[in-house]
């Protein structure tokens, strides 16, 4: 902490119980994948009572602040994401003891979220400008999770195409640093065969023992030797009564690599079961839940440049030293851009995507003058 100011540090001690009641607050409030407008209102209501100008609501549901963005030049983007996995559309349960608060999403990513919004407040109040020729964008985005796609990522970087020069998104604890991306690919598979009656009309085809049989095939896939490369079967439904031969069957189906040709070769291992079935005369629809991709050309030396210097401030701060690896996070589209871009948390926590997730409170003072440093980078 000594290379930080002592304006900073002022700052800090005074503003840290805040730091607390914001994020208890913001984290009880609902906010799953794709109707996270609550959080968004929330946040662009929290900077624009300190005085921040040009916050904005876009149609994906991030709330953007620009800081010397002009209408061409250069871009640093700052982000931590608003949605939540769980689908809860009332506030969220919280409760405190032990010296953790434990709420639905209080990791992932609120606490993250609300750390940058109070070093925001810091830059807004000693009116700091970008430091280079760049604008800076503070963005709480939205769709992180699941079905959210990277929605809200995905409409940064089309919004601000050849302009961003860095990307950071803070999520996650303190424990690992993201600097390449897992790319993945989400399906909904349904076989339909004309089913029947179990006894009067035995013999025809049953969707769910055809299901069973792609699964089994999907199963035997020897993977991709490049990268670490994953598939799964995360859900199953169909069929209506036990006498009654399945006319329809349906299953959630993912593969993942952190390698972009171990996910080529899987789109094509798997398009092949699909046209070997409906050789069989079974109809399959497909339909695509989500497409994340993995990194693509990005200049190596800038990329290890952010990493060294996120790497070193977490060692200041935490202590610890901090490996970097793959992940699937809000990085994967700027990365899959060749935009260098990383993804680090500012917290200490367990339970993620979990109704037991809880943050360390004494974490928070940690992940502030973390926070700070960082983003302090970036402005003068």
């Amino acid at each position: 902490m000594g290379q930080l100011p002592q304006s900073v540090l002022d700052f800090i001690e005074k503003n840290s119980q805040h730091h607390f009641d914001i994020t208890c607050e913001l984290a009880q409030i609902p906010a799953p994948s794709n109707h996270e407008e609550k959080r968004a209102e929330w946040v662009k209501n929290y900077l624009e009572s300190f005085g921040a100008q040009g916050v904005h609501i876009d149609k994906a549901l991030n709330v953007v602040w620009p800081i010397g963005v002009t209408e061409d030049n250069p871009v640093v983007v700052m982000m931590a994401h608003t949605d939540v996995v769980f689908p809860d559309t009332t506030p969220l349960p919280l409760e405190i003891r032990d010296g953790k608060i434990f709420c639905p999403g209080i990791g992932d990513d609120t606490t993250n979220l609300t750390t940058m919004l109070v070093i925001g407040k810091y830059i807004q109040e000693q009116g700091l400008k970008p430091a280079g020729d760049y604008g800076v964008l503070i963005v709480a985005n939205s769709g992180e999770e699941g079905l959210g796609n990277l929605k809200g990522t995905k409409e940064i970087c089309e919004t601000y195409a050849g302009r961003i020069v860095e990307f950071t998104t803070f999520d996650g604890t303190f424990s690992f640093l993201c600097d390449n991306a897992v790319g993945s690919h989400r399906y909904e598979v349904t076989l339909k065969t004309e089913g029947g009656h179990s006894y009067g009309a035995f013999g025809n085809r049953n969707a769910i023992a055809f299901l069973a049989s792609m699964i089994s095939t999907l199963y035997t896939v020897k993977v991709p030797p490049y990268g670490k490369t994953t598939y799964n079967v995360g859900g199953i439904s169909g069929g209506t009564s036990v006498n009654t031969i399945a006319q329809s069957a349906t299953m959630l189906y993912e593969y993942r690599s952190d390698d972009q040709r171990s996910l080529a070769e899987m789109e094509v291992m798997f398009k092949n079961v699909i046209e070997a079935y409906r050789a069989m005369g079974v109809e399959v629809e497909v339909n695509v839940l989500g497409i994340r991709p993995c990194r693509g050309d990005v200049d190596m030396d800038k990329l290890g440049t952010m990493v060294k210097r996120a790497q070193t401030m977490l060692k200041t701060h935490t202590g610890l030293d901090v490996p970097t690896g793959s992940g699937s996070t809000d990085a994967n589209i700027p990365l899959s851009l060749g935009i260098p871009a990383i993804c680090f948390g500012l917290l200490d926590g367990a339970g993620a995507h979990t109704r037991e997730e809880w943050v360390s409170i004494e974490s928070l003072k940690q992940g502030l003058p973390l926070c700070a440093e960082y983003m302090l980078h970036y402005f003068k």
